[in-house]
């Protein structure tokens, strides 16, 4: 396994930046430096059909969403729709850091896609995320005719943290709806056990270390139990089967590589249909850095077209 010459490259410029790791930070220095690297790792935002704010009533207040929708909705029809979640450890993250990815993953799947502005840690934690997350998915839903979708053709999609809510989603709609057809999982946290062959081969490199893992779990979990419950960790759930189908997507030098296939192996051991990938040459979080790390458009290809296939 060889680190791909685009991984590399962000590591160069994480090194030449001089930047302190995520948890050596306080939480604002640690929000603005996520952002501020948007600049140095994410092309500019393709050009798409529509991209409109909306609000809607969550479980402790209003929730801001965004819709991508990379073709004009023709009349009387309904696309395909992706819930999604983004990523950056239920503590950092919003739409904006995320709407290049949101605009690629809604232009290439040919689906409306839907991104949720869920409640952060430390100021909200563990379930805040999960319940807006439920109640977002349940909303689309609800909502679909006045949105333009097929809540029969609606899938959960998200990025490490974000992953971790589609699985927990997924889980939670197959126990009380709303239907959910498809799960896009890419390099998810689905445990917190820090201790798997992946921390020990890949937790000293950037931009997620195990000690960053840490900091995130320690901001979002306040009680030590909540690291088995299945809504944080849903490798934990008592049941995995008669879930929606699953791709399931990891990086090779990601600390999270190790989880993210045991989730997989549990989905198909469960007899729940999934797919699994890994860049073998790939770091954490490499969706978010196409400026510089070319591989990811063929990340956002496949995981495109097994949405645009679970969603047919």
């Amino acid at each position: 396994m060889t680190l791909h010459p685009g991984a590399q490259a962000v590591l160069d410029l994480i090194a030449e930046a001089g930047r302190p790791s995520f948890e050596e930070m306080t939480v604002p220095e640690c929000r603005e430096a996520y952002v501020n690297s948007r600049k140095a790792l994410q092309p500019d935002p393709i050009d798409i059909a529509e991209s409109r704010n909306l609000i809607m009533p969550g479980p402790a207040g209003d929730l801001a969403l965004r819709l991508y929708r990379a073709t004009p909705l023709e009349a009387g029809t309904r696309q395909p729709v992706i819930v999604y979640f983004h990523g950056g450890g239920w503590v950092i993250g919003d739409l904006e850091s995320h709407d290049t990815v949101c605009r690629e993953l809604a232009a290439r799947s040919g689906a409306t896609l839907i991104s949720v502005d869920y409640r952060l840690a430390p100021e909200h934690v563990f379930p805040a995320a999960v319940d807006d997350a439920v109640a977002a998915t349940r909303w689309v839903a609800d909502n679909a005719a006045d949105l333009g979708v097929d809540a029969d053709r609606l899938a959960v999609a998200g990025d490490s943290a974000g992953g971790n809510l589609a699985a927990v989603v997924a889980i939670a709609a197959r126990d009380g709806g709303p239907k959910v057809a498809f799960q896009a999982l890419l390099y998810p946290v689905t445990d917190f056990d820090l201790t798997r062959p992946s921390y020990a081969e890949n937790g000293a490199r950037p931009p997620v270390k195990t000690a960053t893992m840490a900091w995130f779990r320690d901001l979002y979990l306040t009680k030590q139990e909540d690291q088995r419950d299945w809504r944080a960790a849903p490798i934990h759930a008592a049941d995995l089967s008669g879930l929606a189908p699953a791709f399931v997507m990891t990086a090779g030098y990601d600390p999270l590589r190790d989880e993210g296939r045991a989730y997989a192996d549990a989905l198909e051991a469960a007899g729940t249909a999934c797919t699994y990938r890994c860049y073998d040459g790939q770091i954490h979080g490499f969706l978010n850095m196409a400026r510089v790390n070319p591989q990811t458009f063929d990340a956002f290809a496949e995981v495109s077209a097994a949405i645009k296939a679970g969603l047919a």
